[in-house]
């Protein structure tokens, strides 16, 4: 019964307070997917990477119009200017005793706008923002594979709720069976029959054995609730409760190992993630040999500077800050001579690519040696079903034949509740097996990049 326990080491379970006026609900096995997935932190931690590289995206776009662009303005207080020679104030410049009249205080304002709109620039900026659209596709290759492990995880969580209700019933019908065979025992001492007390131990032992399994069968159903009501929480407090009842082994049969290989090359969005993180980096060493190159760029700033207190002089040969009304606009050219710098910054990049060939090699490796694990449990997991139901077939006919034999008198209690037993037991493996089944089909078709919802439920 350890099984059922092992797949829920994924999940954390936090204890809920009771909630009244719960209402049960039925859910499908897409449902399940779908509400934990909108649940899980875990997504939602990995979509802001992809938020983030979008970001990414709109700032490279933004370098298109007026990248730099700034506004500033100046505040202080400041003396007025007096003349000794009576100069006109359109003429105190040529006063050669002028000076500061600290007796009047002024305020000094000063707004200056500037900005650089790019001309040609050899392409650089749509070639920032081409690799910034490789790596958002990139990120998202990469969060679309951590979600489908994450459906694989709640493909599992959900049948192991019906391998739990599978399991309960049988155990409710076994333990109606002990009841029967306890009260033929009973009945059997009370008439006077010649019983054997070592019969009656060994029943008693396997009802003991028994009431341990029902308990554990209990106890995972309880864990398996809470696991779902924390997994599936939401405002209406809703309970909710597996859709498919009984758990049949799947209609999809094992294809060839090549398959799931090639598959699995073709198909995994961790390689195809790579594959295009290199296309980004294709294109960001584009952008970076274009930035290094001279640019043409249009500049433009404007001041307006008003101090009341101190007059303007409107000689053009003299600046007068405090009082001042101008505009420049010109093209420059901007090159950086920074040429060792560069080189280095694009040697990086070169080497970045290169680590990105190796890390597709090696994700080639892990992926085979994952696909080839997960083949063959798949493969045992077959094996055993087929196997186990051959053996409860056999097993049912000997319980049949030992309860007839009980039932005329002519059988051993032992040799029932032996028969009793091991069907039992097979049953139970039975289910546990297409349990087994159907989870390694699903890994391995993740494994595989095969889509979850191509695998075919006997519903």
């Amino acid at each position: 019964m350890k099984k059922i326990f092992t797949v829920f080491i994924f999940f954390i379970i936090v204890s809920a307070g009771s909630i009244s006026a719960q209402d049960t609900l039925e859910i499908s096995l897409q449902d399940f997917i779908d509400l934990g997935i909108e649940n899980s932190g875990q997504i939602k931690y990995e979509k802001t990477n992809v938020d983030l590289a979008e970001n990414r995206v709109d700032l490279a776009k933004d370098q298109r119009i007026l990248p730099s662009l700034s506004f500033r303005s100046e505040h202080a207080l400041v003396p007025g200017v007096t003349s000794p020679g009576n100069f006109p104030e359109e003429q105190i410049y040529l006063d050669p005793n002028a000076k500061n009249d600290w007796d009047k205080i002024g305020v000094f304002n000063r707004m200056r706008i500037s900005g650089v709109q790019p001309v040609f620039t050899w392409g650089s900026i749509n070639k920032a923002v081409s690799a910034a659209q490789e790596a958002v596709k990139a990120t998202e290759f990469e969060f679309q594979a951590k979600k489908e492990d994450l459906e694989v995880r709640l493909y599992e969580l959900y049948y192991s709720y019906v391998l739990a209700l599978e399991i309960e019933r049988l155990l409710k019908d076994a333990e109606d069976k002990i009841d029967q065979i306890e009260k033929s025992l009973d009945d059997a001492q009370e008439d006077g029959e010649d019983i054997d007390e070592t019969d009656v131990y060994k029943f008693k032992v396997f009802k003991a054995q028994f009431g341990i399994q029902k308990a554990e069968v209990d106890e995972s159903l309880v864990f398996v609730k809470q696991t779902w009501q924390y997994l599936l929480r939401n405002e209406n407090g809703n309970v909710y409760t597996p859709s498919v009842r009984y758990l049949d082994p799947l209609s999809s049969q094992l294809s060839s190992l090549d398959y799931y290989q090639s598959s699995a090359f073709l198909n995994r969005n961790e390689l195809r993630g790579i594959n295009t993180g290199k296309e980004a980096l294709v294109k960001y060493i584009d952008y970076q040999k274009a930035q290094n190159l001279p640019g043409l760029y249009l500049g433009f700033t404007a001041t307006f500077a008003s101090t009341p207190i101190r007059p303007r002089q409107p000689n053009p040969f003299i600046s007068t800050p405090e009082n001042t009304l101008n505009t420049a606009v010109g093209l420059t050219i901007r090159q950086n001579l920074n040429f060792f710098q560069a080189n280095t910054q694009l040697e990086r990049v070169k080497i970045e690519l290169k680590k990105m060939d190796y890390l597709s090699e090696a994700a080639k490796d892990g992926i085979l040696l994952e696909v080839n694990q997960a083949y063959q449990k798949a493969a045992v997991a077959e094996v055993k079903v087929d196997k186990t139901d051959e053996a409860l077939l056999t097993t049912k006919q000997w319980l049949r034949m030992e309860q007839q034999d009980y039932d005329f008198g002519i059988g051993e209690v032992k040799d029932l509740i032996d028969a009793m037993k091991m069907e039992l037991e097979l049953r139970l493996k039975e289910k546990e097996s297409i349990f087994e089944f159907n989870t390694s089909m699903a890994k391995l078709n993740n494994a595989a990049g095969i889509p979850l919802h191509l695998l075919q439920q006997n519903d």
